[in-house]
């Protein structure tokens, strides 16, 4: 049996996991885990740039011309409180991608300026349930779906501080699970937010000097139409550009792999081709992971990534641009699950690639 190697995740590291997941960063409300994440990078950096929105940048040789971006997303998917029925009864519209299959039964926090006030999203029993004409059970829709926060008037959820516009996040929390498997909310994106946390970390641990300035980026609004990274790739200009997100592990029922391609999680990050994903940035970093022998697997869209990636390629003139993903199962539930082989070894890769940059590199087709 081969000889497992030591854990570059330290138990601060850990701890600052945990602390960052299980803090609230709905989209557009992403303050507060933006100070943990800056917290925590601030021993690792030169400078930091904040701007209007919220997106955080932790800066390595902020004098360098050449500037070189690794990215991720700090925004959860969430609900706005949109509608209080004469019962007390609330209803929610999206923030992000929110799935309305997984809320019934769920419990809640509702963001107030009073704190958080905890709600339930209600659903009939089994035994109640009405039925269409064909007997058909009803399913969950953004319409249908409500939260009971125990008040049973209008009145009565005001006095609490509920109001329209109130943002409504799910209550679940990280956990470990056999195998070394992690769960929770919102490890999409903030696994990778952690992930470029620790590339700066380790850089600082091991002395390494970059012959180029290095721009750590949380960007907010991802959820909503890559809107932070769009205002952040404006600011800073970069010449190259990693963005790392989480990937479907395409391995679990119910997923097509001849669409859907197959990624699982346990076999490494995935590495992505597309036309906003740079072709020699693309190589550069598949040639590190075979170089460096992290276990590494291949993806490819046909046309935008979805991320922040489409964001960055196509901001000022053209910045090359390149995905390397982790695998998830059961991404936007409350459940979302990754490997830990695979943050570290996701880890690892942007790390050494950077370490394979320099302002001669020649990202020029022609």
């Amino acid at each position: 049996m081969a000889k497992k190697t030591k854990s570059i995740l330290t138990k601060e590291s850990m701890t600052f996991l945990r602390t960052y997941l299980n803090n609230p960063s709905p989209t557009g409300f992403e303050k507060e885990g933006q100070k943990l994440w800056l917290e925590y990078l601030k021993p690792y950096i030169d400078d930091t740039i904040v701007d209007a929105y919220g997106s955080a940048v932790g800066v390595i040789n902020p004098e360098a011309a050449f500037k070189v971006v690794i990215e991720a997303h700090a925004d959860e998917i969430s609900w706005f409180v949109n509608y209080i029925s004469p019962e007390g009864l609330i209803y929610v519209i999206r923030n992000g991608g929110s799935d309305q299959a997984i809320a019934p039964s769920k419990r809640v926090n509702i963001h107030t300026e009073k704190g958080i006030v905890k709600a339930v999203f209600g659903w009939p029993a089994i035994h109640t349930r009405l039925r269409s004409g064909d007997g058909k059970e009803p399913q969950p829709k953004v319409d249908n779906i409500f939260l009971d926060c125990g008040a049973r008037s209008r009145k009565e959820v005001d006095e609490l501080g509920i109001h329209v516009g109130c943002v409504v996040t799910f209550d679940d929390m990280f956990e470990e699970l056999n195998y070394d498997y992690f769960i929770c909310r919102a490890l999409d994106n903030r696994i990778g937010g952690f992930m470029i946390a620790e590339v700066a970390r380790l850089l600082k641990e091991n002395k390494q000097r970059l012959p180029f300035g290095l721009y750590i980026v949380n960007a907010v609004q991802e959820e909503v139409g890559l809107r932070g990274a769009e205002m952040i790739a404006k600011r800073i200009k970069p010449n190259v550009a990693i963005i790392t997100d989480v990937t479907h592990d395409t391995t679990t029922p119910m997923i097509n792999k001849n669409i859907e391609g197959e990624i699982k999680c346990g076999a490494g990050p995935s590495i992505t081709y597309g036309p906003a994903v740079h072709n020699i940035l693309r190589d550069l970093i598949i040639k590190t992971a075979k170089k460096e022998d992290i276990p590494h697997q291949l993806h490819a869209v046909s046309r935008s990534t979805g991320t922040d990636t489409d964001a960055f390629a196509y901001s000022n003139d053209g910045t090359p641009s390149a995905l390397i993903s982790i695998p998830l199962r059961y991404m936007h539930t409350t459940v979302e699950m990754i490997k830990k082989d695979d943050v570290e070894s996701t880890i690892r890769l942007i790390y050494h690639t950077l370490l394979n940059i320099t302002p001669k590199t020649n990202f020029q087709y022609l």
